[in-house]
Order: C-alpha cells, then structure tokens, then sequence
C-alpha cells in the first residue's frame, strides 16, 4: 500500500490551515511515518503534481489522502479521522471522527 497526502499551498506560500491541522494531528499521534510522501497543490502553479492528481481523481477538497493497492485499486479520503480508522485501523475517538465528518462539510474547507 502506497498513501499520499496531498496538501493545498495558498498563493502567499502557507498552508492551508486545515492541512495545517491534519500534519499537526498526524505529528501528534505518530501517523507521519505511514506516509509515502506528501505532494503539493500549490496555488502559484496549477501543474503542480497535488493539482494533477486532483483533477485525475476528481478532488475538490484539501487535504486529501490518496491510498493506493498493490493490486493496482485507490481510494481517496477527504476525512482524517476516517482515513485513520479505515486506512491505519487505529481507534478515533467517536465524537470527534463526528465532528471531522461535519467540519468537512462546512464553510471552512479549503478548496482546490
């Protein structure tokens, strides 16, 4: 298995704050090391290799994970905490794999 992250650069250089966030999570619970690499969308280059892979799967969001098989199947998660249920099979705490879920369904998403 293959994982990617790929996070939005804004057009002033920063992360986007939700990606932000994620990267902070990730470092806190040691979930860093089970990526293969992370990958830019940088908004100063839409070729850049997040935009290409956005648009190659149809991604409208950052951050996004990108888990790919060894029998050749992907599947893209927009949610953190469901990727690390799903993806790292590690416990989440219910209430806040909720809040995850609705967050990204709010205003404060970072599109791509």
């Amino acid at each position: 298995m293959k994982i990617t992250l790929v996070r939005k650069i804004k057009e002033d250089g920063t992360d986007c704050q939700k990606c932000q966030d994620v990267i902070d999570q990730m470092a806190k619970h040691d979930q860093l090391k089970f990526l293969d690499r992370i990958v830019d969308a940088d908004e100063r280059d839409e070729t850049s290799e997040g935009f290409m892979l956005a648009t190659k799967y149809n991604v409208s969001r950052a951050p996004f994970f990108l888990v790919e098989y060894p029998d050749g199947s992907h599947q893209i998660f927009t949610v953190y905490l469901k990727f690390v249920k799903e993806v790292l099979e590690q416990d989440t705490d219910k209430k806040a794999e909720l809040q995850d879920t609705l967050t990204s369904m709010t205003d404060d998403l970072d599109f791509l």
